[in-house]
């Protein structure tokens, strides 16, 4: 495991080094309406998928950027989001990070999230728990969704009759504060920092999910289906949260509609 973590780190803090030489030279192109991405985000995943290659040749690699296949048939598969947040990048908006998660048998073992903005290495290990920057990390201890901060996120070109968007009207007046932020990692990261309390999305990819999700498992949070069913990581529908009594706070609201 610890050489699991170590090639994560490596190659996380490498494609940090990438997204920081590139942050103002770069073009921009759309993959689809409000969908980015931009040189950085392929010259991060290369450098990403070239370590992870060289150490761990048999493994399969899973990347956002049209990045191997779904990992469903090897032992240990790799899934990158080597920039999440291009969006965020674009504009200059600092919060974004370098995502990179191992599966084990289906089963996420590690993960690492790194903001190269703040210098923030979020790390998890199955059964090992999880650390920013080498600190122990724990979910908030806030059990009502009147006193969390919450976040929602929506599908790229979202339209306003989108459920997402009708979902995110239905939680607005019971918490706190509703948030939608651009980065699914660093809501996952900060979740298990206990930054915040909660997060949903019913329009994330595996590669959005992967490292974040560990995350919060191993500092005490919880993982569902936004309707309190098992969560599947190649399923878009998730909720996270401090696993207090928020969360079924929140499965009630988001399964109303």
């Amino acid at each position: 495991m610890r050489e699991f973590l170590q090639a994560a780190e490596d190659a996380a803090r490498l494609a940090g080094q990438v997204l920081r030489s590139w942050s103002s030279r770069f073009t921009v192109r759309e993959k689809s309406r409000s969908n980015l991405v931009t040189e950085a985000d392929l010259a991060a995943q290369t450098v990403i998928a070239d370590l992870l290659r060289a150490r761990f040749p048999q493994h399969a690699l899973l990347g956002e950027e049209d990045l191997g296949h779904d990992g469903h048939d090897a032992e240990f598969c790799w899934i990158i989001d080597p920039l999440d947040g291009t969006t965020n990048y674009v504009h200059g908006f600092p919060y974004y990070a370098v995502s990179i998660g191992l599966e084990h048998q289906g089963e996420m073992i590690a993960g690492v999230i790194f903001d190269p903005v703040r210098d923030e290495l979020f790390l998890a290990s199955k059964g090992g728990g999880a650390s920013l920057n080498r600190r122990p990390l724990r979910c908030s201890e806030i059990g009502s969704l009147d006193q969390s901060l919450v976040i929602a996120s929506l599908p790229v070109g979202t339209e306003a009759t989108d459920l997402a968007v009708k979902r995110f009207l239905t939680v607005l007046p019971h918490a706190q504060t509703v948030q939608r932020t651009g980065s699914a990692a660093m809501n996952l990261a900060y979740l298990a920092a206990g930054r915040l309390e909660g997060f949903w999305s019913s329009s994330l990819k595996p590669w959005d999910m992967a490292a974040g999700v560990l995350l919060v498992t191993e500092a005490g949070g919880k993982i569902t289906r936004m309707d309190g069913g098992p969560f599947e990581l190649r399923r878009a529908d998730l909720l996270a949260t401090n696993g207090s009594g928020v969360h079924a706070e929140l499965c009630n609201l988001l399964s109303s509609k």
